[in-house]
């Protein structure tokens, strides 16, 4: 049975403002972090100013980095590297978009355990990842 091992690939670098300057001082860290409402606590991914529940303002929180493959994607033909993306749902209760990395791609498979890992972008940023447990 043919296999398709994971291949490092180029990342561009990560735009980093105001806005995702404290998410990307955490990656730096090795810590993902989600953002919360002060007001109704609800956790929410993608980061905003605002809560998307109830307009409330927002804080930074650490995420255990840890969850499941809520849906999986190789990418074969979009360049040189086959690539694994995929919607990662958070044991906290929020699903994010992101990379598959250092597994076989042919084995990933919806529902299976994920954790949390970091590769570098072009200029140095961290970028969140996920690869199986």
């Amino acid at each position: 049975m043919a296999t398709t091992p994971y291949q490092d690939r180029p990342l561009p670098a990560p735009v980093i403002d105001a806005s995702t300057q404290a998410f990307f001082e955490a990656t730096a860290q090795g810590v993902l972090r989600i953002k919360r409402c002060t007001a109704c606590a609800q956790l929410h991914w993608y980061p905003r100013a605002l809560c998307p529940y109830c307009l409330g303002d927002t804080e930074w929180v650490d995420s255990a980095g840890r969850g499941s493959v809520y849906s999986v994607s190789v990418a074969r033909k979009a360049g040189p590297t086959p690539y694994a993306i995929a919607y990662v749902a958070l044991d906290e209760g929020v699903t994010l978009l992101s990379n598959i990395v250092d597994a076989d791609l042919d084995s990933l498979h919806i529902g299976q355990r994920v954790k949390l890992c970091f590769k570098p972008a072009e200029g140095g940023a961290l970028v969140p990842m996920f690869t199986p447990e």
